[in-house]
């Protein structure tokens, strides 16, 4: 018997009871690892069942996300990553889903996504997974980066740094499961997800350091290290999606190293608008899920302007993160913006803790659809 009767607390044991008992392991011939099927909770709070239903479809699909991100290279690409997202919309209600091929990717002059996705042989894709609300107060966007294998481009990882590479689509997953959760939830609030996807490879047709793209935007960007290339492929996918005047949009993405040296492997990093930052921090504090809001330092945008170019993808080494974000700024246009930057903790490499397993978190979801759940514009 759950000695409460605060629905925030039974919402806290479901939610923890059903994550907490999630293994990742569908690759295992021997030895493997079964998580609990059902959690039977005994609780006196009145509307037990909406809380536990709520709960119910809320980590359901923080699990999808982590199997996504816990899915090895070699099985995710762009391609089955579209696969997946029709495998996992099908049948929910006020859910379209929209795919960009390369062909129509060079149609429309996305070519910094291109660009990212030149040096593999599995070519780039764009999704858009919209979910309507019939009752919508708002038009919330979210836009994840999905590559499904970071190699470096030719600006080459070491083999220890491309460990765990197979996690740099963790902000796609996130958003096409924040927008799916918030449709089987009935949400007030429509949620459009954009999933940047490509896998970036050095073979012979890959970008070069150098190489100047025009973007979907209209401003041309240097490239100056094809290991940004998640700037890249976010800052065609934002300008997308501020097409369509959302009235928040949000971008979440492993984007750099610099957050797991500025906040370690628990906490993401939020810049941004200010009403943006506050949304998400609100969102966070309820969810659990650690975010902590950054600055914009004046003097650190003309770092990101190139000689020869509007912009570069990267500039000198001090405040990395922040200069990720930077990038990324004009390309959300005049939209209210904020930038989720998970590079730490969106896979677990370490010892479990809490109810977060090792492998993919899902990092993300349930803040982003807390975000949605309280909106209104």
């Amino acid at each position: 018997m759950l000695p409460t009767d605060s629905a925030e607390n039974l919402n806290a044991v479901t939610e923890g009871a059903a994550l907490g008992a999630y293994v990742f392991s569908e690759y295992k011939t021997q030895g493997k690892t079964q998580a609990a099927k059902n959690v039977a909770i005994a609780t006196n709070v009145d509307n037990a069942s909406d809380v536990v239903s709520r709960a119910d479809v809320l980590t359901k699909h923080v699990k999808a996300a982590r199997r996504l991100v816990s899915t090895p290279g070699n099985v995710l690409y762009p391609e089955t990553f579209v696969e997946n997202v029709n495998t996992a919309a099908q049948g929910v209600n006020g859910v379209t889903v929209e795919v960009w091929d390369e062909k129509r990717l060079e149609e429309e002059g996305m070519n910094l996504i291109l660009g990212v996705g030149r040096g593999s042989s599995r070519p780039p894709r764009l999704v858009k997974v919209a979910y309507a609300s019939d009752k919508a107060k708002g038009h919330i966007a979210l836009v994840g980066k999905g590559i499904t294998f970071d190699s470096g481009g030719l600006s080459l990882k070491p083999s220890a740094s491309m460990v765990t590479m197979k996690s740099d689509m963790a902000g796609a997953a996130a958003v096409l499961h924040a927008a799916l959760a918030a449709a089987e939830l009935g949400l007030d609030t429509s949620v459009t997800a954009w999933l940047c996807l490509a896998e970036n490879m050095p073979d012979g047709n890959a970008q070069r350091v150098d190489d100047i793209w025009t973007s979907y935007a209209g401003y041309t960007v240097e490239v100056t290290n094809t290991d940004a290339e998640g700037r890249l492929v976010m800052a065609d996918g934002l300008a997308k999606a501020v097409q369509e005047n959302p009235d928040l949009v949000y971008d979440i993405a492993t984007l750099t190293g610099a957050q797991v040296t500025a906040l370690g492997n628990r906490v993401a990093g939020l810049m941004g608008d200010d009403p943006a930052i506050a949304a998400a921090r609100t969102a966070s504090e309820a969810t659990g899920e650690g975010f902590w809001a950054m600055p914009f330092p004046e003097e650190m945008f003309a770092d990101m302007v190139s000689p020869v170019a509007d912009y570069r993808n990267t500039g000198a080494s001090d405040g990395g993160m922040l200069k990720g974000g930077i990038f990324l700024k004009p390309f959300a246009g005049n939209a209210t913006w904020g930038h989720l930057d998970i590079a730490g903790p969106a896979f677990n490499s370490l010892a479990a803790h809490g109810y977060t397993p090792i492998q993919g978190t899902g990092f993300g979801v349930r803040t982003l659809v807390k975000i949605a759940e309280t909106y209104s514009k």
